[in-house]
């Protein structure tokens, strides 16, 4: 039975995992989303969007970009917005959530305002688009905003009433200090590495390599569409960075099933107690760019009693260090460094194809993940049960060897850290990249020094598992896709959040 229909049935008031009574830290709000999503909902989702041609990552008609990657509530928020041509505008902003399923809840109508065309950026060093753009609006986060993810719509206002009006997202996050059960991480710094704005300028995109170190991109800069082909082409997401895709299924299940959450953007945890206010952290869907801090900080977590789900793969993957943008903002910049862990040597030769010449590594992911990327990177593959006497599997009805079908893609982690004490392996099975080359995923589970839980789903397509929100779209790749909702994904998802909360 649903958790939602258990409460309707019984008029219960219970936290999820039964943790009602357990002593939460100081600013503890365990109502906080239940209440949050008690409130009216609204459609977020655009209407009409203009690419600047068929095959084009932007829509210059109306397209912007937010000044922070996170901000707190009382903090003022920049918006810098172009039109080409020159229109009137409006922002709308919407915190996403369930809402008895709209997806959303209108917080705020602003404008509209004067638009004007702003110039793109000359190409910088080490291949750097960022806008220097003038604030077109600047808008104080009102302190009864709930931390979240928040999409703004941005709509043109025609001048004659019989011409169309053109859209695109900016997007943020609303963060806080307060002691929550679930700290949701996005995975921006993976959006931004992936954003070809304004033509092909991502860190895939240097000439000499796909992944040549130095190359550096911006915060300063819209986001576009989905740059990886091949996996999902909405250009209805275009400005929300690939918030839609990948995180907006947990956050949606999260909120409907009424979990104690807060949210958070890469960025914030480069500050060590960002994670250990909360009992666990979610990294979410695609989660491959990592500061070394952010590393450190996790791995602290781990020590210190945090439970962590990877409910995501390629993660912590590159070593991209946070520096300050032109006019000296901290933290706006990524620039490609190195590979976390140490290459096998069966496949040195595969990565220096497409890595380049990366001349030292960095630390083990395994060490806070139980696995790694392997060679080959990426491929689709059936999410197979090997262990299913383990706690994990309770109430699934999973039998070994049976599947939940297309749920591993688009990449995937193997190479279980099996020296490790207690690292159990769950599921594994096979992969294909591009319907013929074969790899191998292994999704694990260890318990931490203080009986906390890191369990490794091993695929970017987890969440697509967990629900299918309004304005969400399957993603599918290398001839595989995932079905959907499951009610084994929610089933583990509980099992594993059950244990890591208490």
């Amino acid at each position: 039975m649903e958790r939602r229909e258990f409460l309707k049935r019984s008029g219960a008031v219970v936290m999820a995992g039964g943790l009602a009574g357990r002593v939460r830290g100081a600013g503890a709000m365990p109502e906080l989303i239940r209440e949050e999503n008690a409130k009216v909902g609204a459609d977020f989702q655009l209407t009409r969007i203009l690419p600047d041609a068929k095959a084009s990552y932007r829509s210059s008609v109306i397209e912007g970009y937010c000044s922070r990657q996170s901000v707190k509530a009382g903090e003022v928020l920049e918006v810098f917005v172009s039109t080409k041509p020159v229109a009137r505008f409006t922002l709308e902003v919407f915190r996403m959530g369930y809402y008895g399923g709209a997806g959303s809840r209108l917080m705020g109508t602003y404008g509209p305002f004067e638009g004007k065309t702003q110039e793109v950026p000359v190409m910088g060093e080490n291949r750097l688009m960022e806008c220097g753009w003038e604030a077109s609006v600047s808008l104080e986060i009102p302190k009864a905003w709930v931390s979240g993810v928040y999409l703004g719509r941005l709509t043109t206002v025609p001048e004659v009433e019989d011409k169309p009006y053109w859209q695109s997202y900016v997007i943020f996050v609303v963060k806080d200090d307060r002691s929550a059960d679930v700290l949701f991480q996005c995975s921006d710094n993976t959006w931004q590495a992936y954003n070809r704005w304004p033509v092909n300028e991502s860190l895939y995109t240097d000439p000499r390599a796909a992944h040549a170190p130095g190359v550096s991109v911006s915060f300063d800069r819209p986001y576009g569409s989905m740059a990886q082909p091949g996996i999902v082409n909405n250009q209805l997401s275009m400005g929300s960075g690939e918030f839609l895709l990948w995180e907006y299924p947990l956050c949606f299940w999260l909120e409907e099933q009424g979990y104690d959450v807060t949210y958070c953007a890469n960025v914030d945890n480069l500050e060590a107690g960002n994670l250990t206010r909360c009992k666990a952290m979610i990294s979410v869907g695609h989660d491959e760019y990592w500061d070394v801090r952010q590393y450190e900080h996790v791995k602290r977590g781990i020590e210190e009693g945090v439970s962590v789900l990877w409910l995501s793969a390629n993660d912590v993957y590159m070593v991209t260090p946070f520096t300050a943008n032109a006019a000296g903002v901290a933290n706006r910049r990524l620039t490609r460094e190195t590979c976390y862990g140490e290459f096998r040597e069966e496949e040195k030769e595969a990565y220096a194809k497409v890595l380049g010449p990366f001349e030292k590594a960095g630390p083990d992911e395994r060490e806070i993940i139980g696995g790694r990327t392997v060679v080959p990177f990426n491929g689709g593959g059936d999410w197979t049960c090997v262990k299913p006497e383990h706690w994990f599997f309770e109430g699934t009805g999973m039998k070994k060897g049976e599947s939940v079908p297309g749920l591993v893609g688009w990449e995937f982690h193997g190479d279980p850290d099996v020296g490790r004490a207690g690292l159990e392996v769950v599921a594994e099975g096979n992969v294909w990249a591009g319907g013929t080359r074969l790899g191998k995923y292994a999704a694990t589970v260890f318990e931490g020094p203080k009986g906390n839980v890191v369990f490794n789903a091993s695929t970017i397509f987890w969440t697509q598992g967990l629900s299918c929100p309004p304005g969400h779209m399957l993603p599918w790749s290398h001839f595989s896709r995932p079905h959907g909702v499951d009610e084994r994904v929610r089933r583990i998802t509980r099992n594993v959040l059950e244990r890591a909360l208490g």
